[in-house]
């Protein structure tokens, strides 16, 4: 019989961006075989506006808390790590982690969700010579405790997850072996993610995600100058600023109150930034939509401009319990969770979800590298566009649809 104890289950969902290990095929089930690029494509293609829903609903979510405070997040690893937990999840607790993901299950399959998940990762983990993005998950499994060989081998098939066993009551040692999965999969981006470890946890699972790009059309690292950041009407602090005169996918949206960039990655990924007008931040964040942002795809426009753009290095924590709570994820963390889609042995539910982020921005990218890029620009005089205060940032795959980050620079000094 089971017992009548509820254990500890950990989900780490754990990111790193300026960010991704190798996919395998395989499809749920009888259908178990593998797709054509096509089906692949379109697999993830159907999922990706879910996703972007999500992805800002959490940002909503966040920004709620503090308006003083850096915001970086991968919507695709924190959604990537509860579908895979539903896999194992029944009745009100499957359904609420599906429907806080943004998924309606009366218009669209369960099987076609895992699907879709299934293609995004093996897409974004397809090996690429000019942009390093890794996805992967770990699933850390107590010796003594016994998981459901169907939940395994559909976390394997559909989420190229890697198992090991693991002994919890050695809480250092557990807390060391999961620390280290983390840090190896982000390339040491992200350290020290779990500061500790319930001895009574009987399985953790751990998402991560890693990208590094180099931008087509990088900065000279001779013209970054230290310059003001207003972070807000009173404070100020001096930033490492970078500066090109050249061309760039630039214009101003009334809708939104302010200037909408987009600067390509060498490979498939695009990065969105959008610097309100004094006092509109609050409007740019209720306005961020999927449908904007393709908008921004759809109305790319090249005119020149003297960018300037912070170096910069910021992270952001944060308690999954807590956020994903207030969206109607609640079931899953409490007693009366059932996951017995993952243990029919020992009652589980979900004690500790943290997410953690980190973005490194420089003059080439994600990290130095040599290279020199000369373009001719017009002859009349070009705008001066300065972010110079806080700003919001979306990071984009292309060829998943798929956001990978979603941030907002409020003060890229702060940690």
């Amino acid at each position: 019989m089971p017992s009548s104890i509820t254990w500890g289950l950990l989900l780490l969902a754990g990111l790193c961006c300026l960010v991704p290990a190798s996919l395998a095929g395989g499809l749920q089930g009888d259908a178990a075989q593998d797709a054509s690029e096509h089906d692949h494509d379109s697999a993830s293609h159907k999922i990706a506006p879910n996703l972007a829903d999500f992805a800002f609903s959490l940002y909503r979510q966040v920004a709620q808390e503090s308006n003083t405070t850096n915001i970086f997040f991968s919507p695709v690893s924190v959604a990537t790590a509860f579908a895979l937990l539903s896999l194992g999840a029944k009745g009100d607790t499957h359904t609420q982690i599906l429907e806080g993901l943004d998924f309606n299950l009366t218009e669209r399959a369960e099987a076609d969700i895992h699907k879709g998940f299934q293609t995004l990762l093996h897409t974004l983990n397809q090996p690429d010579n000019q942009l390093q993005l890794t996805t992967g998950n770990g699933l850390f499994i107590n010796e003594s405790a016994k998981l459901a060989a169907k939940f395994l081998e559909d976390a394997k098939k559909l989420y190229h997850s890697d198992a090991f066993s693991i002994n919890f009551q050695d809480s250092e040692e557990a807390k060391k072996l999961i620390n280290d999965y983390v840090e190896k999969g982000t390339q040491g981006k992200i350290v020290d993610l779990v500061k500790e470890v319930n001895p009574d946890t009987v399985f953790a699972l751990v998402n991560y995600i890693f990208f590094k790009g180099k931008w087509e059309k990088p900065f000279e690292a001779d013209q970054t100058t230290e310059e003001d950041f207003h972070v807000d009407q009173d404070t100020t602090v001096r930033v490492p600023m970078m500066h090109r005169l050249g061309m760039f996918d630039l214009y101003y949206c009334d809708k939104l109150s302010g200037w909408v960039l987009l600067m390509d990655y060498v490979g498939n990924a695009t990065a969105f930034f959008i610097l309100p007008d004094d006092g509109k931040l609050p409007h740019v964040e209720t306005m961020l939509t999927k449908e904007v942002l393709t908008k921004f795809l759809n109305k790319r426009h090249r005119r020149s401009a003297s960018l300037h753009l912070p170096k910069l290095s910021i992270s952001g924590t944060y308690d999954l319990v807590k956020v994903l709570g207030k969206m109607g994820i609640t079931k899953v963390f409490s007693h009366g969770a059932d996951l017995s889609g993952i243990s029919e042995e020992t009652p589980l539910k979900l004690s500790q979800a943290v997410h953690k982020a980190v973005l490194t921005m420089d003059e080439k990218g994600t990290e130095a590298s040599g290279a020199t890029f000369l373009e001719a620009i017009p002859m009349s005089i070009p705008p001066t566009v300065k972010f110079d205060r806080p700003f919001v940032l979306v990071m984009y795959d292309k060829d998943t649809q798929a956001l990978l980050f979603v941030g907002k620079v409020v003060n890229p000094t702060q940690k």
